[in-house]
């Protein structure tokens, strides 16, 4: 019987779009997302450097582009994040161990709390026992470490345990480790429509 339920964040709650930032950056004079910016975001998501770092590595690659058309970009991503899945993830505290677990970095959380306000996001937090952004931990999936890192810290167990990502590559890696699993399905299901998926009770 599952006791424990740990959600991703991006597209499981929030909507994003996550072609939009790259858009956004070849507006600003980017020819391609390469190997290059790809590693300079891992690194920023598990906060190995800093955020004016960061944005120094994107300018390197967009010289034209100041600070602040840099940060648009990259915010361009995050869209709206739907009341109900608030109100589903309140219910459903009082009921199990929840943990939230997102691969992120400090701009997009920044914005994220920004744009919702404190009340919003305060209310979101408190859902969970504990909220994991990789760049606070130095972790991110589908690295199996941030599983057990879990599963260890909060005296988890792994069978009793769901994990809810849109990522497959990432809910791969937490079956193999013995979770449950819901590879949630972007445009065609909702976090609210747990119960119906899974064999859950309110």
């Amino acid at each position: 019987m599952i006791n424990t339920i740990i959600f991703d964040f991006g597209d499981v709650f929030i909507n994003l779009d996550k072609q939009a930032s790259i858009n956004s950056l070849k507006k600003l004079g980017l020819s391609q997302w390469n190997e290059d910016l790809q590693q300079l975001n891992l690194e920023f998501e598990t906060g190995e450097i800093s955020r004016e770092n960061f944005l120094l590595g994107i300018q390197k690659h967009v010289p034209n582009a100041s600070f602040d058309e840099i940060l648009a970009a990259w915010n361009a991503v995050l869209l709206d994040f739907p009341l109900h899945r608030l109100e589903f993830v309140q219910k459903l505290s009082k009921k199990y161990r929840l943990f939230l677990l997102s691969n992120t970095d400090t701009i997009h959380i920044d914005t994220f709390e920004q744009e919702n306000g404190i009340s919003f996001y305060s209310d979101f937090y408190h859902c969970f026992e504990k909220v994991y952004f990789s760049f606070e931990i130095g972790l991110r999936k589908p690295d199996p470490e941030v599983f057990n890192y879990l599963l260890n810290k909060h005296d988890l167990s792994a069978k009793r345990t769901l994990f809810v990502d849109d990522n497959k590559e990432n809910t791969d890696i937490a079956l193999s480790l013995g979770f449950q699993v819901w590879h949630l399905q972007v445009g065609e299901e909702d976090v609210a429509d747990l119960f119906s998926k899974k064999e859950l009770e309110l």
